[in-house]
C-alpha cells in the first residue's frame, strides 16, 4: 500500500488531506512536528511527503535537506505546503530538496494530481522480500510463513492479515482498516470475520512460540513483543 506521510502542525488541514488521502485510498501517517517527523520518516519510510514549511521545532526547510543527506530515505519525493508564495521562496524550497511546491490555499484535487506525479517520477524500489519478526519470518516471494525452522501453514486471509501487521510492528490496526485493506472494499463481511481470521492466525502461529499478536480491546490488533493480552 503506498504510504503519505503529512507533516503539518495545523490541525484542521491535517484532517482534511488525511481524510481526503484515505479516501483515494493511501495510508496516511501524520506528524504535527518538525523533531517527531524526522524518526517517524526514517521508522516508515513513506512513499511521499506533504511537507509544511513552518513547523514547530524544525522548519521544513531544515527536515528536507536533513531527509536529503540521509541516503536510506534521501529518494522520497517531498512536496512542499506553504502560504509563502513568492517565486525566492519557490526556489528556496526547490533548493533544499523539494520535489514540488504547493501554495496555500490549494485545490484538493490538483494535490492529488501532484502526489500521482511525483509518485510516478520517483525511482521504483526494490520490493521487499521478507519480513521478519522476532522469530517469525514471512517469504513474499513464495508466500510462505516460518516460526523459527518450523513451517506456519496459513489460509489466504490468515496470510493478508499477518502481512499487514507484519508490515509495521507495534502499530494498532482497526478491524475497520484490517477488514477494507484485506478483504477489499467491495466485499460485504462483518468487523467480527476479523476476530475469527485473527484467532486461526493465532493459534496456527502460536503452535511454535509465544503470542505476539496483541489484542486492543474496542480497537483492534498489533503484532508486538509485548505480549500481555486484553480480553476480546
Amino acid at each position: 500500500m503506498t504510504t503519505v506521510m503529512i507533516i503539518e502542525d495545523e490541525e484542521a488541514l491535517g484532517l482534511l488531506l488525511k481524510y481526503n488521502l484515505e479516501k483515494e485510498g493511501y495510508q496516511v501517517i501524520w506528524e504535527t512536528s518538525g523533531n517527531k517527523a524526522m524518526s517517524s520518516v526514517e521508522k516508515h519510510c513513506p512513499s511521499v511527503i506533504l511537507l509544511d514549511w513552518m513547523l514547530p521545532e524544525l522548519s521544513g526547510i531544515e527536515i528536507c535537506k536533513m531527509i536529503r543527506n540521509k541516503p536510506d530515505i534521501k529518494d522520497i519525493p517531498i512536496i512542499m505546503l506553504t502560504a509563502k508564495g513568492e517565486e525566492e521562496d519557490k526556489i528556496k524550497g526547490l533548493t533544499a530538496g523539494a520535489d514540488d511546491y504547493v501554495t496555500k490555499p490549494f485545490s484538493v484535487p490538483e494535490l492529488m494530481a501532484r502526489i500521482k506525479t511525483n509518485l510516478r517520477r520517483a525511482p521504483e524500489l526494490l520490493p521487499e522480500k521478507e519480513y521478519v519478526f522476532e522469530d517469525i519470518r514471512m517469504d513474499l516471494v513464495e508466500r510462505k510463513v516460518f516460526r523459527g525452522n518450523n513451517y506456519i501453514h496459513l489460509g489466504p486471509t490468515e496470510f493478508r492479515l499477518l502481512k499487514m501487521l507484519m508490515e509495521t510492528p507495534g502499530k494498532v490496526f482497526s478491524r475497520e482498516f484490517l477488514l477494507k485493506n484485506v478483504w477489499g472494499n467491495n466485499i460485504f463481511v462483518e468487523s467480527r470475520t476479523v476476530d475469527v481470521h485473527i484467532r486461526r492466525l493465532r493459534k496456527s502461529l502460536n503452535e511454535y512460540g509465544p503470542d505476539y499478536i496483541r489484542t486492543v480491546r474496542a480497537t483492534g490488533y498489533a503484532i508486538d513483543n509485548n505480549i500481555q493480552q486484553e480480553n476480546e
